[in-house]
């Protein structure tokens, strides 16, 4: 029986033959992460298990992003705690302030993670990385501790659902609403410990940062993880950014999937995912009117440079409605200097918009942007849960940064065509 491309990737590093859905493993591992959150409990973790170092300095990544700049002194211990366990363990890989970015988008950018790698982050986007043809997926910090430790993780094989895509995305559609539609299709369980992968001629038609977004948000559908086939625009991004030695899996013909679906990413439209779970989606023309009170541009799932553009594009010599409170967050320092230097900031500020430095910030409820209670926001995060964003009685609803920058413009979840 063959095999799917995440089950090749996890026999090849766990210097077996073959592997198949359900099986037990032990793999080596190319990259551990960890955030402001996570990190602190599995260095507790760490120390009860009496490891004096780490397992290759080179191979951890910690990135304090949650609640950074720190929002009040509980944070500022929790980036205490993990600044001296960087420095004192001499973790290469430390981005903090000045430096830093939201995990997700500096990680590949910094050249950490390329075709082949298999990656665990105690962060349940981790996932984001299988657009680069990598096994990536989130554990918990216990499991971030053992790896840090030993280089090692233990995992169950996945079964996979294969998307074969065609076609071509329309004007206004990004990949956020493929991965909003996929999982309003499929539903937040469609994918319960399955790879999601994605494969067809349409690839050519998803930039990476398209391919970014969809696999951050496999875990919306339940899913282990999610990942693209290695093609040109692949490899050119690599090039781009990393000079570590890759290797690229396809799947064998005859692999078994439990599903195959097929979309046509022209038939899809701007898509909102409605509170209080990302399935409960809707396509733009069947929103209705829906006021709104904030907006967030940005996150781990939208925040990259071709985000900004894209909402740049809408707001741009018009003003935000006075009643929408509108928050950019790029996703990376370079990010942000990049929208600097093409007057994308500049923009965003005529508008009434307000920048922030790279944070998860309201994403989780965190900082820089919590509803109160009643209040609605479009984001273009990736949950939207009951509080996730603030009050247990306010709302988020999940949408693109075209759908996101013409909503501030009305006041109301709006169709950007009708914004041009």
């Amino acid at each position: 029986m063959g095999m799917t491309m995440t089950q090749k990737i996890l026999a090849d590093h766990a210097g077996l033959k073959s592997v198949k859905a359900g099986e037990f493993i032990e793999a080596n591992l190319d990259l551990v992460l960890g955030n402001d959150i996570t990190t602190p409990v599995a260095i507790t973790e760490f120390n009860k298990m009496s490891f004096d170092k780490v397992f290759d300095k080179k191979k951890i990544a910690i990135v304090p992003d949650h609640f950074t700049p720190s929002k009040d002194i509980k944070s500022a211990q929790q980036c205490k705690c993990v600044r001296e366990f960087a420095y004192d363990k001499k973790i290469e890989n430390y981005f903090e302030i000045g430096e830093m970015g939201i995990e997700h988008a500096l990680i590949p950018e910094k050249g950490l993670v390329v075709p082949g790698d298999v990656v665990i982050g105690a962060d349940s986007h981790t996932c984001t990385y299988g657009a680069l043809g990598a096994f990536s997926t989130g554990i918990g910090s216990t499991d971030m501790a053992a790896g840090m430790a030993t280089g090692k993780c233990w995992f169950k094989v996945p079964g996979a659902l294969k998307f074969v895509l065609s076609g071509k995305l329309n004007k206004w559609v990004s990949g956020k609403d493929v991965i909003l539609h996929i999982i309003g299709m499929i539903g937040v369980d469609g994918a319960l410990y399955k790879s999601m992968e994605f494969v067809g001629e349409g690839l050519k038609n998803l930039s990476i940062d398209d391919r970014f977004t969809i696999a951050n948000m496999a875990i919306e559908a339940g899913g282990k993880n999610g990942i693209f086939m290695v093609d040109d625009i692949t490899l050119d991004y690599v090039k781009e950014h990393s000079t570590k030695e890759y290797k690229i899996y396809a799947p064998d013909e005859d692999a078994q999937y439990d599903e195959v679906y097929e979309i046509d990413l022209s038939s899809i439209r701007p898509t909102v995912s409605f509170p209080h779970l990302p399935d409960n989606t809707r396509t733009i023309d069947e929103v209705g009117d829906v006021k709104i009170d904030q907006v967030v541009i940005g996150s781990c799932t939208n925040g990259r440079i071709s985000d900004l553009r894209k909402a740049a594009k809408i707001l741009k010599g018009k003003k935000v409605n006075k009643k929408v409170r509108t928050i950019i967050f790029p996703a990376t320092q370079k990010i942000y200097l990049q929208a600097l230097r093409e007057g994308l900031i500049e923009d965003f500020i005529e508008a009434g918009a307000v920048v922030s430095t790279p944070t998860c910030g309201p994403c989780l409820g965190g900082h820089m942007g919590i509803l109160a209670e009643g209040e609605r926001a479009v984001a273009t995060t990736n949950r939207n849960f009951v509080g996730r964003m603030g009050h247990p009685k306010s709302e988020v609803y999940l949408a693109s940064p075209q759908v996101a920058a013409a909503s501030a413009l009305t006041g109301k979840i709006t169709n950007p065509e009708e914004i041009e």
